[in-house]
């Protein structure tokens, strides 16, 4: 007798990327880091690096140079140079925009409406954008070497190349045995035939450049 297997469709299930965005606790907040690295965490970030440091006037200047000229500016920098920051990588999935909701506004029920008092000491600085993660996480970590997160694109291929195959034999093979526990049975599957996508991974060398860098 014939039994029908219905596999999910990969293609269509709902993809997670994990992204890295800068965020800073600033001079007026410093003093409850601990407290505020632990809602970080809660939140489901994780804190890749981390860095306790004074900024100089002119490195303040360097890292808003997209608010120069407005009129907040002298005296960002001056408060921005007035003690330490702890300036922290942090790495989930929508980092950049869930950072952002996370601190909030001075007026909101949110990280700002706890820890900051004004508009200009607000407690928190956070990336605006993928470019500007990038460009602020280099500046306050300049020695760290932070391999780029592979785009949406690569990490769809490589899914549909190297893995989506392995795992759909795995659960046909899983309909066909009926085992008593299936999650454990797939997991040692899966242990057993991971050689498999190496084996596919190493006939397509330059293929998923991008993945290889991760």
């Amino acid at each position: 007798s014939s039994e029908i297997i219905e596999v999910p469709d990969f293609d269509t299930l709902p993809r997670v990327y994990v992204e890295r965005t800068l965020a800073i606790i600033k001079p007026d907040a410093v003093h409850k880091s601990e407290e505020i690295e632990d809602v970080i965490l809660k939140e489901g970030f994780t804190i890749l690096q981390k860095r306790r440091l004074q900024l100089t006037q002119e490195q303040c200047s360097n890292f808003y140079a997209d608010q120069h000229g407005k009129a907040i500016f002298p005296r960002l920098i001056i408060f921005m140079s007035s003690g330490p920051i702890i300036a922290l990588t942090l790495a989930r999935t929508n980092a950049i925009a869930h950072w952002k909701s996370l601190m909030g506004q001075i007026t909101d029920m949110d990280l700002r409406a706890k820890y900051g008092t004004s508009e200009l000491k607000n407690a928190f600085h956070g990336s605006d954008s993928f470019p500007a993660a990038e460009r602020e996480i280099k500046f306050m970590f300049p020695n760290s070497v932070i391999e780029p997160t592979p785009s949406k694109e690569s990490t769809q291929e490589y899914l549909s190349r190297y893995v989506n195959p392995t795992l759909l034999r795995g659960l046909t093979e899983l309909c066909k045995h009926k085992p008593f526990n299936p999650c454990v049975w797939l997991a040692d599957w899966l242990m057993k035939n991971k050689e498999h996508g190496k084996m596919e991974k190493e006939k397509n060398p330059n293929n998923n450049r991008e993945w290889n860098r991760v």
